[in-house]
C-alpha cells in the first residue's frame, strides 16, 4: 500500500499574522505546500490527507486542495475543538484545539496503511521525502513492538533569525534509534552566542546547537492511531480542565519509547529544512526555493 501525506494544516499562523499555508513562496506562485505534495508523490505517496479547520475549509480547498486534482487522491479532516474520546466535554473558556496528536488524531478516519505527518508550512526538501518512502518500504525492526520513524535536523538548521522557535529535541542510541524526545519552546540564539529554551517545565536552559531536533516529519503505521487514543485519554484525565494545555506528537512517541510499546528510527537526510514562523522569515524562503529551482531540483512551474 502506497503511504498517505497527513499535512497539518489547521493553524492560522498567529506569529506570522496570516495563513501561510496560502502565501506564494516559489517563482511560479507556489505555495510550499505545493512543492511538499510534489515531493511526496515523486517519492510515491498515493493519498495526502490535509487536517484544516472548518471555517476556512472552502477558501483552502479552491486556493490550495485544488491544484492536486487528477495527480493525487486529496481527501480532508477537520481539527475541531470538541472531536473528544467519549465521556470528556470542553472545559469553561477554552478555544484553541487540543494541539498537534489531537490534529493527527482528526484523521482517524481517513487513513488506513501507512502514513507520514508534516507541517504546511515547512519546506523538507526532496530527499527527506525519498528516505521516508524507503523505510515505509523496508523491514523496519523487530517484532513485538511497533515501528516509526521520523527524519531529523540538526537544532542550528532550524533556527529564526527574527524570534524564538519550538522544536521536539532528540536523543538517540548507537544505532540511531530515538530514546528520548522533548517539547521545547522559545528557543533562541542569545547574544551570547548560546542556544536557550524552555522545557515543558518551564525551566530554561542550554540546547547544542548540533543536536537532532523533530520538525514534525514523522513516519508511522495505521495501529499508531489506537496507541494516540490511549494516551490523549491520559492527557485529558490529567490536564483536559486546563484552557490551554496542549498534547505534542513528540509527547506521546516519547511515551511510547519509554513504555517499550514502540521504537522510532531517526532517519538522515541530505535535504536542507527552512520555514516561515515570522514575516521576515520568507524572504529566506522564497531565495532557498528559487536556488533549488535554478538548480533544476524543481520545474517551474510545478508539474
Amino acid at each position: 500500500m502506497k503511504p498517505t501525506l497527513l499535512v497539518l494544516a489547521a493553524g492560522m499562523g498567529s506569529r506570522y499574522g496570516g495563513l501561510k499555508q496560502m502565501d506564494p513562496m516559489g517563482p511560479s506562485g507556489e505555495t510550499v505546500l505545493d512543492y511538499s505534495v510534489f515531493d511526496a508523490i515523486r517519492a510515491g505517496f498515493g493519498k495526502v490527507v490535509f487536517i484544516i479547520r472548518e471555517d476556512f475549509a472552502e477558501a483552502f480547498k479552491t486556493s490550495v486542495g485544488s491544484r492536486f486534482a487528477g495527480k493525487i487522491e486529496v481527501d480532508y479532516a477537520f481539527q475541531k475543538l470538541d472531536d473528544l474520546p467519549e465521556g470528556f466535554t470542553i472545559p469553561e473558556g477554552r478555544t484553541k484545539p487540543w494541539g498537534t496528536a489531537h490534529a493527527v488524531r482528526a484523521a482517524r478516519h481517513v487513513v488506513t496503511g501507512p502514513f507520514a505527518v508534516i507541517n504546511a508550512d515547512d519546506f523538507y526538501g526532496s530527499d527527506a521525502y525519498e528516505v521516508i518512502a524507503r523505510w515505509f518500504a523496508s523491514d523496519t525492526g523487530a517484532a513485538g513492538k511497533d515501528h516509526y520513524c521520523m527524519v531529523g535536523y540538526p537544532l542550528k538548521n532550524t533556527l529564526s533569525e527574527h524570534g524564538s522557535v519550538n522544536r521536539g529535541i532528540c536523543q538517540t542510541d548507537a544505532e540511531g534509534l530515538l530514546t528520548d524526545v522533548e517539547e521545547v519552546v522559545d528557543i533562541s540564539r542569545d547574544e551570547d552566542g548560546i542556544v536557550r529554551g524552555t522545557a515543558l517545565d518551564g525551566s530554561r536552559r542550554e540546547i547544542a546547537d548540533i543536536c537532532p531536533v523533530s520538525m514534525n516529519f514523522w513516519g508511522f503505521t495505521v495501529e499508531h492511531f489506537a496507541q494516540l487514543e490511549e494516551h490523549f485519554i491520559a492527557f485529558l484525565k490529567e490536564k483536559g480542565g486546563e484552557q490551554k494545555s496542549e498534547c505534542y506528537i513528540p509527547t506521546v512517541v516519547d511515551d511510547l519509547i519509554r513504555r517499550d510499546k514502540a521504537d522510532c528510527r531517526v532517519l538522515d537526510t541530505t535535504s536542507s529544512w527552512f520555514g516561515v514562523t515570522y514575516p521576515d522569515d520568507k524572504p529566506h524562503v522564497v531565495a532557498s526555493i528559487a536556488k533549488l529551482v535554478a538548480a533544476g531540483d524543481y520545474p517551474s512551474p510545478l508539474g
